[in-house]
């Protein structure tokens, strides 16, 4: 259906694209995989027609749909038999409402207004936004937009999807749901799909074909096991099955299960829980926390301390207000009913300056926080604005994504390069609150393991410990990382404790580890570290 023959792009230097051969054929799942900046998005904008029209560079080769060349044509040329859904939805939108963003591209397309209705109808219930109809784009939460986004490509009826991570801002259950509507897609209708992702523990066991970007631009194609056993970058079950000799390597928790038994009794039991480190009076005190948009309230009655040395995890469903809470800590707002006090403070009573030096926070978009030319000019105003010594943001930011040209614009950077640079920058303020909402969009497994760290030194600082709160739907990053989780539902708090208790209460939340071995193993760090004693003895 879709080839790409002998495919090289370049903005400047080195080429981000090398000769990259890829055929795509009918109703089949590929997922393309590689490291945070390698050039994911931008092959993916090949195959769309938006690179180079929309991006600037030089492209080469050639693009051909069913036999015919289309990579000098317009991307409208090829909308018909094209759908694409980028990293950030809400880019994308030009309408108002759910309903209407739905039809737009049918408009666009002429069909007949009865096609549609239907189409409209079959695509909310297929997404299950049916009860978002009349729904204002602007208020829904991140992963409710990135639905929609899906759908109103879906309504176009394409043969081909295009999807640049459309599982990162959804939670583990809406994940599954979408991700088992793109397979009926493939296996029912023939649909081909292609969709980079750096969660691969969530499409890995869909995928027909696996492709990995190598940093050098080049491209691996084949069997996702076989690529995956010696790829940089693998799901923790993939990492848990090296680490354990299996072979083949299990692609999903069945399999690993199958497996299993013998790995168990070589690890004995479980490590013991460790309290989490939360010591001395609590940076952050929400009693009985109530906020509204408008008439619909979107907190109800919360109640949550947050105590320095400790990283908590703030984990629900899309729609349930976590990054609402996020920003009444911060102090944008107000609110309706109870009170929120960060260091003793209401939030909302303090101007920006005084909030900055309290809570520092990076929201889902964090583009929000870049306007400056080039990514050293980023880094300089950090250490400047927290008064810390040169280099200090420059740090951080190779910390989590190594290899990022300073001189770049931060807006031709990937979506996961230029979270690590909001990242970087609110880190090095270091606030004694630092509130991140889902920092692990668009990084790759070694930059999550990264960001782990960091957040766990900067909680621990024996110097100034602070308090972390992370709202996200990353299981995985939260084993790695928390002390503490915290589960959020239609506003209210519906569960709290420490992180082994809370996933191994919700099969939703729990890691692929704790899925395969059992409640109390985490990550594959933890199993590691058991075989590494066990061998010693």
């Amino acid at each position: 259906m879709m080839e790409l023959r002998e495919i090289t792009f370049r903005y400047d230097g080195d080429p981000v694209l090398d000769r990259i051969d890829l055929t795509i054929d009918n109703g089949e799942l590929v997922v393309l995989a590689g490291p945070t900046g390698v050039g994911k998005s931008t092959l993916l904008g090949v195959v769309a027609g938006l690179v180079p029209s929309y991006t600037g560079g030089t492209l080469t080769g050639d693009v051909l749909l069913d036999g015919v060349s289309v990579v000098h044509k317009p991307a409208r040329e090829r909308a018909h038999a094209v759908g694409y859904v980028g990293q950030n939805p809400a880019a994308w939108f030009v309408t108002d409402t759910v309903e209407e963003e739905l039809a737009f591209g049918m408009e666009q397309l002429g069909l007949p207004a009865p096609t549609m209705r239907r189409r409209v109808e079959e695509t909310l219930d297929l997404l299950g936004i049916a009860d978002l109809r009349d729904r204002d784009l602007r208020t829904l939460s991140g992963g409710q937009q990135q639905r929609v986004a899906i759908g109103a490509v879906l309504t176009a009826h394409p043969r081909l999807l295009v999807l640049d991570e459309p599982t990162s801002a959804l939670d583990p259950t809406a994940a599954e749901d979408v991700l088992a509507t793109l397979t009926r897609l493939v296996h029912d209708l023939g649909v081909s799909v292609l969709v980079a992702e750096h969660r691969l523990e969530r499409v890995v066991p869909f995928a027909d074909r696996l492709c990995l970007l190598n940093g050098d631009g080049t491209i691996d194609v084949g069997d996702p096991a076989d690529v995956l056993r010696d790829a940089p970058i693998a799901p923790p079950i993939v990492e848990l099955g090296r680490l354990a000799g299996w072979y083949p390597l299990p692609l999903t928790v069945r399999d690993a299960r199958r497996k299993a038994p013998a790995l168990r009794e070589r690890l004995g039991e479980p490590p013991a829980p460790t309290a989490p480190a939360g010591r001395g009076d609590a940076l952050v005190d929400v009693r009985r926390l109530v906020v509204a948009h408008g008439r619909t309230p979107a907190l109800r009655g919360v109640d949550l301390t947050l105590r320095p040395g400790t990283v908590t995890a703030l984990m629900g469903r899309n729609g349930a207000g976590k990054s609402t809470l996020l920003w009444a800590l911060q102090g944008r707002h107000a609110p309706t009913g109870g009170n929120v006090q960060v260091g003793g403070r209401a939030p909302s009573s303090l101007k920006p300056e005084q909030r900055r030096a309290t809570t520092g926070l990076v929201p889902q978009s964090p583009a929000d926080l870049l306007y400056l030319e080039t990514v050293a000019e980023e880094c300089a105003a950090a250490d400047a604005s927290a008064r810390q010594a040169p280099g200090t943001c420059a740090g951080l930011l190779e910390r989590l994504a190594p290899g990022i040209d300073p001189d770049r614009h931060p807006r031709d950077l990937s979506e996961g390069q230029r979270l690590a640079l909001a990242v970087a920058i609110v880190l090095t303020a270091r606030p004694p609150v630092l509130l991140l909402d889902e920092p692990t969009r668009g990084l790759d497994y070694p930059a999550k393991h990264a960001l782990a760290g960091l957040l766990r030194d900067l909680a621990a600082d024996p110097e100034q410990p602070r308090a972390v709160l992370v709202a996200t739907h990353d299981v995985e990053f939260v084993a790695q990382a928390a002390d503490e989780l915290v589960v959020l539902a239609e506003g209210e708090i519906v569960s709290a404790g420490p992180v082994a208790q809370g996933v191994a209460e919700s099969p939703a939340f729990a890691p692929q580890v704790t899925k395969v071995l059992g409640p109390g193993w985490l990550s594959v760090d933890a199993v590691a570290d058991a075989l590494t004693r066990e061998a010693a003895r």
